[in-house]
């Protein structure tokens, strides 16, 4: 089983978001996928039970099967993850996503919570990879362009930029990710998710 963490100490960051995305996407192809969501407010596990049953299936963590054997584990963590949790994490985690919104408070926690990843063991052996993803960005605003100029200076990959839509809230609303939905409707963020999906996929 490879595993995908979904990591920002910032609450309201995106993590939610990534992770269910990252499931349906996963889900979509054919694999078998668990979703553990760590965060006390269940706001994942809360999607995945508005998930229609006609959609491929993703499993809970805490209902999954003795018998299951994932193909992927997306865990959506917490707000505050430090410490032994967040070393355990990261040490279960092939993948660390570390999503980022274009606001002054989120950059600072973002790269306070950076300076602490990067000397975790699992990301210092390489054992882990870890790349950053922009949230809620809207090209035409300073907000954003201080955010790319911030991740500039970070040494992990800025994977893409994914624009404020309400897209992403009506599939929060109905339990299903953009990879559930008719091209024509979801066309534009897919297209956005692509250099995220093709990352994945490299490992």
């Amino acid at each position: 089983m490879r595993s995908i963490l979904v990591a920002n100490p910032k609450g309201g960051s995106g993590k939610t978001t990534l992770a269910t995305h990252l499931a349906g996407y996963l889900a979509s192809l054919g694999r078998q996928v668990v979703l553990a969501d760590l965060d006390r407010q269940q706001s994942a596990a809360g999607w995945l039970r508005r998930r229609p049953p006609q959609l491929p299936t993703i499993h809970s963590h805490l209902a999954s099967k003795k018998s299951l054997r994932p193909d992927w584990m997306v865990i959506d963590s917490p707000a505050g993850l430090h410490g032994d949790k967040l070393t355990a994490a990261v040490k279960l985690a092939e993948l660390v996503i570390v999503p980022v919104q274009p606001s002054a408070f989120d950059m600072l926690a973002t790269g306070d919570f950076l300076n602490v990843l990067r000397e975790e063991k699992a990301v210092r052996k390489e054992k882990s990879q870890v790349a950053m993803v922009g949230m809620r960005v809207d090209p035409r605003t300073r907000s954003t362009a201080e955010l790319a100029e911030f991740l500039l200076a970070v040494e992990f990959p800025v994977l893409t930029y994914l624009r404020d839509a309400q897209l992403y809230i009506q599939c929060a609303n109905e339990g299903v990710s953009l990879f559930d939905l008719p091209p024509s409707r979801a066309a534009r963020d897919v297209e956005q998710w692509q250099p995220l999906l093709e990352w994945i996929s490299a490992y």
